[in-house]
């Protein structure tokens, strides 16, 4: 129920949802109030928010902000070569349609990651990747639908571990630790998230090595009309940005995130 709960509170905060809200407020103000100067206000203050966060440069800027040092890939961040034994790659946003291909079923963040996983796999062939994420309403889980797209990919189905009880970093965390224990590992997960899944796995006396993948914040130049136009691409780089802040707030004051969450095994090799 909590987790419920803490997912339709997020949704709403978001800056979308938030700001047509407000405007609805202000529109209502304006309609059936007399309260003329605040419904104005409101929805003076929806329309230029939105505007503001579809620029490219309000939207990375604030990106960068989550990102930080992880806007580089692995080799960058961490040029001495490992032993690595395990590749974690986090679950992101997924569905399952068994008439797509493999790789559809994978939107928002999810394809980056298994890609860059796979990638990373590739210099480590020995290796295992695990995979994680649950299943939702879906037939079929998140960790599930990345190993399939591993396996069209040329990956050895010996080389992958499905883990499909978490529902979120936090569980992911504690799943790891189970089969990876205290031994380096590499974690991959999307550069603006990565700040805030290390601190969980951290948080367990973990040792991860930061793998980020799905980039988002553009530092590199761009043409002008790209820049200065409204765009809802660049609207869901600030949507991110604000969704790891009200994440990373989530986090702080959570009673203690070393605890375990009561939850079933549920490892598929």
């Amino acid at each position: 129920m909590l987790f419920t709960l803490k997912k339709y509170i997020s949704a709403l905060l978001m800056p979308l949802p938030l700001l047509i809200l407000i405007s609805f407020i202000g529109l209502l103000l304006l309609w059936f109030t007399h309260w003329q100067k605040s419904g104005k206000c409101l929805v003076s203050f929806s329309w230029l928010t939105i505007l503001l966060l579809s620029l490219q440069p309000v939207a990375d800027k604030l990106l960068l902000s989550s990102e930080g040092v992880f806007n580089k890939r692995y080799e960058l961040l961490h040029p001495k070569k490992e032993n690595i034994q395990y590749i974690v790659v986090l679950g992101g946003g997924f569905t399952y349609n068994p008439d797509w291909p493999p790789s559809a079923n994978l939107i928002n963040n999810s394809l980056a990651r298994v890609t860059e996983g796979i990638r990373l796999y590739s210099q480590y062939p020995r290796a295992k990747l695990i995979f994680t994420g649950g299943r939702g309403n879906n037939l079929i889980s998140n960790a599930e639908v990345a190993a399939k797209v591993a396996l069209s990919l040329g990956v050895a189905e010996t080389a992958i571990i499905t883990l499909s009880t978490p529902r979120d970093t936090q569980e992911e965390a504690f799943e790891v630790e189970k089969i990876v224990g205290q031994q380096p590992f590499l974690l991959v997960t999307s550069a603006n998230h990565m700040a805030r899944a290390e601190r969980f796995f951290i948080a367990r006396n973990m040792h991860p090595i930061t793998a980020p993948a799905n980039q988002l914040a553009i530092t590199s130049p761009l043409q002008p009309w790209e820049k200065f136009f409204p765009s809802i691409y660049f609207f869901s780089h600030s949507e991110r940005a604000w969704y790891e802040f009200i994440g990373s707030i989530w986090q702080s004051i959570k009673i203690d995130n070393t605890q375990p969450l009561m939850l079933s095994s549920n490892v598929v090799e």
